[in-house]
């Protein structure tokens, strides 16, 4: 099936409360048009050189996240390009995003990246240094807190749940507090392999790439 097929495939099987992105990374621009002409428009890459390079060429109308981990000293290239960060994880990051939107005179939308399985591979914050991160955030005024991103352990469908559900835990907790500057919007958890789990589970955002464009090349 070509790309315009898959994507058509995922969205009769989502619900249309559930928002779907478009994993490109490693993917061509041809791939991306292919995308963008069965109607997507929101795009993930892991990357903020692939992202920067692709949002520079690529329609204008286009919203581009970053899923990938992000280095502090990279942050300053994603100002008016970025559409979510996905994976806000530390105080650190927290500090160097606020420093240079505050300098740009901008707001940046993130998510918290919750290290749920606690793997040491995986970056993300650990779910007991959640409420340090969460009070330097509401000390902030240039950063918007939209929800959470997991990436969850590899495993069959019976862990990947037990995860999915964790998460919707400390999703459903904080989204019951009243916080500055963070609001329970996005649950962004869910991959090609078990998007329809973590649907089931509560998410109302799923990253697709294999789904959607093939296997990744890694040679480019």
């Amino acid at each position: 099936m070509g790309i315009k097929e898959n994507i058509e495939e995922i969205k009769s099987k989502i619900p249309s409360e559930v928002q779907l992105l478009a994993v490109s990374k490693t993917k061509p621009i041809e791939a991306l048009e292919e995308a963008y002409a069965a109607g997507m428009r929101e795009f993930g890459e892991n990357k903020v050189q692939e992202l920067l390079a692709k949002e520079e060429i690529f329609h204008k109308d286009v919203k581009w996240h970053l899923i990938g981990h992000l280095q502090t000293n990279k942050v300053k290239y994603l100002v008016d390009k970025v559409h979510l960060i996905h994976s806000l994880d530390s105080i650190k990051l927290l500090e160097e995003i606020e420093k240079v939107y505050e300098k740009n005179e901008k707001t940046a939308n993130t998510l918290i990246q919750i290290n749920i399985g606690r793997e040491e591979s995986k970056s993300g914050i650990l779910e007991e240094n959640l409420n340090e991160l969460i009070e330097a955030i509401e000390e902030c005024n240039h950063i918007l807190v939209k929800g959470i991103m997991v990436i969850i352990p590899k495993g069959n469908e019976e862990s990947n749940r037990y995860y999915f559900k964790k998460t919707k835990g400390i999703f459903d907790e904080l989204k019951c507090k009243k916080f500055k500057n963070i609001s329970m919007d996005i649950l962004s958890m869910g991959m090609t392999n078990d998007y329809m789990t973590a649907i089931e589970e509560g998410s109302t955002l799923v990253r697709v790439g294999t789904g959607i464009f093939g296997e990744r090349n890694y040679n480019v």
